[in-house]
């Protein structure tokens, strides 16, 4: 049987993989002095969170031999598949079924040839596509601690835009061009699509373009270098649908319907107006960081928790994300050199030029016009003194979000000495009420000249490296800042990295960035000791690697309906919280809880005086942790 062959991407190549079945002869194959046959296809597993190539050749009369992704993985006789008794009719036959039933997935443009090509060029022969939500760039969403987010809807005086940017790539990460994706609002409990209230009511789900609003599912938005960012509302109101959840869904344009070629976000609850956020009371401080604390963190010693400084011990404990996205600023300042007073003891603003325009808005629309010196929390009294961030700036780095406080802290961490940053680190934690924006603030000296280091070294001063010749470099500095001399990481946890920067066979520095954002949280957190152990322990493995939220719950199924036994738990670095977010670098203990669905919870540890051996105590103590979950993944090499 040789299958035909389709467009790259097409739908016409996609089969279930229960449906598969290939007969081959390999007399028949040959038949002209030819050597044997291949066959070649990708595979995608409902666990796997990536398509795998596999060739299947027959490289001698007698020999058969087994690639998966480009490299050889098995090698069998011939003879060997024919010993029973009832193969012996049947010896010039060999079948190839795709499923009895266990495996679920799906298999793309399978093809039977009888001319042994180059396996590389078979490998990398039309790559299959995926669909997928890059959540580090979304704005406008508020989640929940139960993980739900909450967005404001309804009627158009009220509902507010918020942003999300979904990523066409094939399955070696290169972008996709010269398609399009379309945006839907679906319930989130069965996926059927939400109808408008009335007849003449809006559409449900809306989308911004040109500055006008249309209904989001006549308007798709074309792929640009594999990307396409949506400005949406939510018109329909969860109360007005018995309280249902809903979710946004994303699939491509004149493609089928597969699970790969959709993206759906996380469940929403669309809310009239925004929840009240209540001020912190008394004795709810945050304690401060040190520059020791800074120094621990820039030499790659990992988070090291203000409480273990301050003497105090506290328990672990399982918490879901402690700070909120809050739709674009809310707070509007006056433009820097409008906060200084301009007498003589005046204080000086001390950030870089790119730091005050990223801070400084339009100070005619703001009803904050004024600050007198008074106001400031740094500085001394004399006439020298000095006020490196004024309540202001850091009121809207609280209020502001990732993107513009990673643009913030890229134009003033590298101008700003120890004790400045530490300064601000403390008062983002007091006025935020969450001291995970400490450890973000205080790494981003030594984050940023690292990075620019790592990335000057890869490049040698052009504007693009190769893939191959640049993740060398890149696990080398992971494992220097992780002090992992026992692990590395495997070819699976490179194709993760890959998929983060969104990049294919060449990088850029772009690129580069994402990626580098979100390692090196991870590294640093990987360097406390007790989450060290977790890592470089292999029996039972406790991380299992670089694995995305789709392996996490992929690992806790029995099959694509059934979950398996409630308490089981796989631990996971969130692929979609980069610095300076708060839960970059932060462990996720992703679990079936008593309620037989799948949560998420952050883990949060703030005690560093907890031994390394009794942190799988604590978690098996856990009332909702019972047993470590497995992620089956393919053995690969591993990369030191």
């Amino acid at each position: 049987m040789a299958a035909p062959e389709s467009e790259c991407g097409g739908t016409d190549g996609y089969r279930d993989l229960r449906g598969v079945r290939v007969e081959l002869d390999p007399g028949t194959a040959r038949v002209g002095g030819g050597g044997g046959f291949a066959v070649s296809f990708w595979l995608y597993l409902s666990s796997s969170a990536r398509p795998s190539s596999v060739i299947l050749r027959q490289v001698t009369e007698n020999v058969m031999r087994l690639h998966l992704d480009g490299s050889l993985t098995a090698e069998a006789s011939v003879c060997s598949l024919f010993d029973g008794p009832e193969s012996q009719d049947d010896a010039n036959q060999i079948s190839l079924v795709g499923s009895d039933g266990k495996l679920e997935g799906y298999i793309y443009n399978i093809e039977v040839s009888s001319v042994l090509g180059n396996i590389k060029e078979q490998y990398t022969k039309n790559p299959p596509f995926k669909l997928s939500i890059d959540y580090s760039c979304s704005d406008g969403i508020e989640e929940g601690g139960d993980g739900i987010w909450n967005i404001v809807g309804g009627k158009a005086s009220c509902r507010r835009n918020f942003i999300l940017e979904v990523v066409l790539t094939n399955a070696f990460g290169a972008p996709v061009k010269d398609k399009e994706v379309v945006a839907s609002l679906v319930y989130a409990d069965d996926g059927t699509v939400v109808a408008k209230s009335r007849d003449d009511s809006e559409p449900p789900l809306l989308i911004t373009c040109d500055g006008l609003e249309y209904a989001a599912i006549t308007r798709p938005l074309p792929i640009i270098r594999g990307r396409a960012l949506f400005k949406l509302k939510i018109s329909q109101l969860s109360s007005k649908c018995d309280n249902k959840l809903f979710r946004i869904q994303f699939s491509t344009l004149h493609m089928q319907r597969y699970p790969f070629l959709e993206a759906y976000s996380k469940p929403i609850r669309c809310i009239s107006r925004s929840r009240t956020v209540h001020p912190l009371g008394p004795g709810k401080r945050a304690s401060s960081a040190t520059v020791d604390e800074t120094d621990l963190l820039n030499n790659g010693q990992g988070f090291v928790s203000a409480d273990k400084v301050n003497g105090r011990e506290h328990s672990m404990c399982l918490d879901a994300p402690m700070f909120p996205k809050i739709e674009g600023g809310m707070v509007k300042v006056v433009e820097a050199h409008k906060m200084v007073s301009q007498n003589k003891n005046a204080r000086k603003v001390v950030v870089s030029k790119e730091a005050q325009n990223v801070m400084r808005t339009d100070s005619s629309t703001s009803n904050y016009d004024s600050f007198d010196s008074g106001s400031s929390w740094s500085g001394s009294d004399g006439d020298d003194g000095i006020e490196t961030f004024s309540d202001a700036v850091v009121f809207r780095y609280c209020l502001d979000s990732t993107y513009d406080r990673l643009k913030f802290l890229r134009g003033a961490a590298p101008t700003v000495n120890k004790d400045d940053l530490v300064k601000l680190a403390d008062q983002v934690s007091l006025y935020s009420g969450c001291s995970h924006h400490r450890n973000q603030i205080l790494m981003s000296k030594r984050l940023l000249r690292e990075g620019a280091d790592t990335w000057n070294m890869i490049s040698k001063n052009n504007e693009r490296a190769l893939w191959s010749s640049a993740i060398p470099e890149i696990i080398t500095k992971f494992t220097n800042i992780a002090h992992s001399v026992s692990r590395g990481l495997s070819e699976q946890d490179v194709e993760v990295l890959r998929g983060i920067a969104g990049c294919g066979e060449d990088i850029g520095r772009d690129e580069f960035d994402r990626l580098w954002y979100w390692l090196y949280p991870v590294a640093v957190s990987l360097s406390r000791e007790n989450i060290k152990k977790l890592w470089d322990c292999t029996t039972p493995r406790w991380i299992e690697g670089l694995i995305t939220i789709e392996e996490a719950e992929n690992a806790l199924r029995s099959s694509r309906e059934l979950l398996k036994e409630p308490g089981t738990f796989v631990l996971r670095f969130p692929t979609t919280r980069s610095w300076p977010h708060p839960d970059a670098g932060c462990l996720v203990v992703t679990y079936i809880g008593s309620d037989n669905s799948i949560h998420h919870r952050l883990l949060s540890l703030d005690s560093s005086d907890a031994s390394a051996e009794n942190l799988q105590d604590l978690l098996l103590q856990e009332p909702e942790l019972s047993q470590l979950g497995r992620v089956d993944r393919l053995p690969t090499a591993i990369r030191r």
